[in-house]
Order: C-alpha cells, then sequence, then structure tokens
C-alpha cells in the first residue's frame, strides 16, 4: 500500500473541494445573507488539512497509482469529503442542525440521494440553499473524476481511481486513450448539460437563482430544492416536462452522449441494448402510473394522468427523487411499484442510482440462458449485449454484485427496524437511501428530521455504499487486501 500517493492525493482533492465553498461566499454577499463567515470558515479549515496532508508528503517521489490505492483513496475522501461538506451546515446559526443532522444533509448531498433534514426551505439565506445545490452537482459526476484529470500533474495515473468511482459493470472502456482526457470529456457534457438545463428552466418561469439550483440537482440526478414545495413550486406543466427531459438524458450511459457529440450523430443511442431496455422499462412504468391515476379517478384528466405518470415514471427510474406536491397521497400500489423500480436505476455509466440497467440486463440474459441450458445442456450459449459477447467474469461480476446489493439492503433493513422504526418508514428510508433516491414513506414522505440519530447514521452508511457501489466499501474490509 502506497500511504505517500494516498495523501497525495487526498491532499489534492480536499484543496479541490475546500473551493466549493466559494461560490456561495459570492451568493451570500450578492443577496447580504450574512452567512459568508460560515462558508470562509469552512474553506480555510479544509483548505488547510488539503494543504498539510499535501505538503507532509511533497519531497516524496510520485509512483503509479495502484488499484489498490484507488479504492483507498475513493472510499477515505468521501468519508473525508462527506465530514468537510457538513462544517456550513454545522456552523450556520440559522440551521441550528445538530452534528448527525450536518453529516447526514452533507452525505445525502454529494451522494445525490436527496434525502433532507432540513425544513421550511423558503425562509433560509441564499447561500445555504445554493451550497446544498452545488453538493449535489459537484457529487453527481463525482469529484473523484474530476480529480483524475489533474493527476498528471502529480505524474501518477489516475485509471484505478477512475474505475472506481465510474458505476457499472464495465470499468475499463475509457472514451479517449488518455484517462485524464476522458474525465475532462465527461464533466464537459455534464456541463454542457447543466448549462442548457438551466438555460430551459429560466426560460419556463424559473428565476435565475432556481434554475441553477435545480439544474445542479436535475443534471446530478439529486432531487433537493430551493423549495419545500419542490419541482412543483410552480405547479408548472412545461417546467416538469422539461425537468423530465434532462433527468432521463442524465440517466443515460454518458458515452453515448460522448460519441453523439464527437459524431453529430444519434445513431447509437437506437443500437445500443441497454438504451432500449431502459428506455422500455420507463416507458412501461410511465403507462402503469398514468393508467392507474387516470383508472382510479385519482386525477380524472386524462392529460394531467399521463403528465403526472410520465413525471414520476423518470423520476424514480432516474433515482432522482423530485415529487409533486400530490406525492404523499399517490393511490394503492404506485408507490411501491416507483420504489421498486428504483432497484433497477439508471444506465451504468450515468450519475444514477440503483443496481443499473446494464447489470439487470445481464442477470435477466443469464437466466434465459441457464433455461436453455436445461434443454440443450452441452451447448455452448454465448451470453451478448447487442453484437457483443460478454466475457463470464463481467457475468459473475454483475451476479456477485446484485445478491451482496441484496443482502445489504436486508441488513441495513433490519438495522433500521431495530432502532424502532416501522416497517413502511424503514422499508422507504433504506430504498431511497440506498438507491441514491431520497424521497420516502411514512415517517419519512416529507422528510428526515424526526427519525431517530442511529437511523441517520445507518442510511449515510446506505448513501454511501449506494454512491460507491458498494465494493470499495467490503474489499477494504477484507484482511487480505491489506496484508496479501
Amino acid at each position: 500500500m502506497q500511504f505517500s500517493v494516498i495523501q497525495q492525493i487526498l491532499g489534492l482533492l480536499l484543496i479541490l473541494f475546500s473551493t466549493a465553498m466559494l461560490p456561495p461566499v459570492m451568493v451570500s454577499w450578492f443577496y447580504h445573507d450574512g452567512i459568508e463567515r460560515e462558508f470562509l470558515g469552512a474553506f480555510s479549515l479544509i483548505l488547510g488539512l488539503g494543504l498539510l496532508c499535501w505538503l507532509l508528503r511533497r519531497h516524496h517521489e510520485n509512483r503509479e497509482l495502484r488499484r489498490r490505492d484507488g479504492f483507498v483513496v475513493a472510499v477515505m475522501f468521501w468519508v473525508v469529503l462527506s465530514l468537510s461538506g457538513s462544517l456550513p451546515f454545522f456552523l450556520t446559526t440559522e440551521l441550528d442542525l445538530s452534528f448527525t443532522d450536518a453529516v447526514f444533509e452533507s452525505v445525502s448531498g454529494l451522494s445525490t440521494t436527496g434525502a433532507t433534514v432540513i425544513t421550511s426551505l423558503d425562509n433560509l439565506p441564499k447561500s445555504i440553499l445554493f451550497y446544498r445545490q452545488e453538493l449535489e452537482w459537484l457529487g453527481g459526476m463525482g469529484i473523484v473524476v474530476l480529480g483524475v484529470a489533474l493527476l498528471p500533474l502529480l505524474g501518477i495515473g489516475g485509471m484505478q481511481l477512475y474505475q472506481t468511482e465510474i458505476p457499472g459493470p464495465m470499468k475499463t472502456n475509457k472514451l479517449t486513450p488518455r484517462i485524464a482526457e476522458t474525465a475532462k470529456a465527461l464533466w464537459l457534457i455534464y456541463l454542457s448539460l447543466t448549462v442548457a438545463c438551466t438555460m430551459a428552466y429560466w426560460a419556463a418561469g424559473m428565476t435565475l437563482f432556481d434554475a441553477v439550483g435545480h439544474s445542479f440537482s436535475t443534471v446530478a440526478i439529486g432531487g433537493f430544492s430551493t423549495h419545500d414545495a419542490g419541482i412543483g413550486y410552480l405547479n408548472s406543466g412545461l417546467i416538469e416536462i422539461l425537468a423530465a427531459f434532462f433527468m432521463f438524458l442524465a440517466g443515460v450511459n454518458f458515452s453515448l452522449h460522448f460519441f453523439a457529440w464527437r459524431r453529430l450523430s444519434v445513431q447509437h443511442y437506437w443500437r445500443d441494448e441497454e438504451f432500449k431496455v431502459y428506455l422500455g422499462i420507463l416507458v412501461t412504468v410511465a403507462i402503469l402510473a398514468s393508467g392507474y391515476l387516470w383508472i382510479t379517478r385519482y386525477l380524472t384528466e386524462p392529460l394531467l394522468a399521463l403528465r403526472h405518470g410520465i413525471f414520476y415514471a423518470i423520476s424514480f427510474g432516474t433515482t432522482t427523487g423530485f415529487t409533486l406536491s400530490d406525492y404523499p397521497q399517490l393511490p394503492g400500489f404506485l408507490p411501491i411499484l416507483l420504489f421498486m423500480v428504483t432497484y433497477i436505476g439508471a444506465c451504468g455509466g450515468s450519475v444514477g442510482g440503483g443496481m443499473k440497467v446494464i447489470r439487470v440486463l445481464l442477470l435477466y440474459k443469464q437466466g434465459v440462458r441457464e433455461i436453455k441450458r436445461l434443454i440443450h445442456p452441452g451447448a455452448i450459449i454465448p451470453l451478448k449485449i447487442g453484437d457483443k459477447s460478454v466475457s463470464d467474469q463481467i457475468i459473475e461480476g454483475a451476479s456477485g454484485f446484485i445478491v451482496i446489493y441484496v443482502t445489504c439492503f436486508i441488513v441495513i433493513y433490519l438495522l433500521l427496524l431495530a432502532t424502532g422504526l416501522d416497517m413502511m418508514t424503514s422499508f422507504s428510508a433504506v430504498t431511497g437511501c440506498l438507491n441514491n433516491l431520497g424521497a420516502g414513506l411514512g415517517q419519512v414522505a416529507a422528510n428526515f428530521e424526526d427519525i431517530n440519530t442511529l437511523s441517520k447514521w445507518v442510511l449515510c452508511v446506505a448513501m454511501l455504499l449506494g454512491r460507491l457501489e458498494i465494493f470499495p466499501f467490503l474489499v477494504l474490509m477484507l484482511p487480505s487486501f491489506w496484508y496479501d
């Protein structure tokens, strides 16, 4: 284990993250809300810690980052980052948050979960509202991936770190020959989507502040809002349509966006099997949701039922977690259907949560192949995604991931029940946090403020497990990782 390299990278990334405190300072000055001191204090502390880590190892020889080092950096950084990100929440007296609540809000933002313990958003200082949205935006693509683009400046390769951060089972594919260029390409696409979303929201009637804030959480598939009423505060069908459109785009594998930009063509979207399954799932859930809302007469206007059904299908299917004002009153099985689809989640290589469409597709194809083998035991049946064969190693990895994912759900669900939460609250809370969704049912339908302290810490772990796709955390628990 190269602890000097790990410390160098951790210091660099903390220095990078400290700059996230500066935009809220400018927002505070512009709106005169008096919170700039808290952000400047947090900036100084995080910058100082980052410089300390960096300077202590500045004379050590730069070496290539190994795969094990990448796991340690990714896990350590998200834990340290979550604690650092909680400083403005904890220091701001207007919020009056406990240390637990401040960390919970920070973890939720950075992991793009969107679960909140803060109420009365409409009365909060603008700088705090902006900071919450900014945390989701930074966590969406992953500040670690941005750091990868800077690692060549240190003479340290970044492929191992990139592989631990990018979601999905096929992590060896790069968009460009150099990993730093890949990270830059991803961020360019991410930034372009954010700017386009901001302009669209602004043109649709949002204020510029709200347009920027909601574009951050939309493109990051986060779910935070600057208003208590969420994305539906303007009660605008056009804004809901725009939100659904950009949530859908953010849930697509970013490599498809990259090739669309590079080749000025959209044909490869329709050739990608994962994309077609992703689209098919969302269309199916939208039809079921719209039809159920209309048949039960919960919404009597067919077009309104269709609009709500499409919005909820995309919001939950991509694990964004935006809700409308009627969310707590959704009828019958619909809330459970929406929560179950979050376990599938968005595409691999996107900023969404869940197990990812590609893994579910692989598991389905593997199941079909096993059924065929019962009929033809001696047959060699290749498993393909599109026209490409998938190796057994990837299939085993996807199957193992899903098994561990379900096991984590069961363990966390039982822990929440043991803390005293009821079954519906526990189910929705672990589903919302493990899948980085944020929405809940029962006691957490509105927010997570009133649940007990132990449950909040358990859910913080669930959010980080979902954000890093479990394996980086679990691999650090193996003695062989440290001693082999």
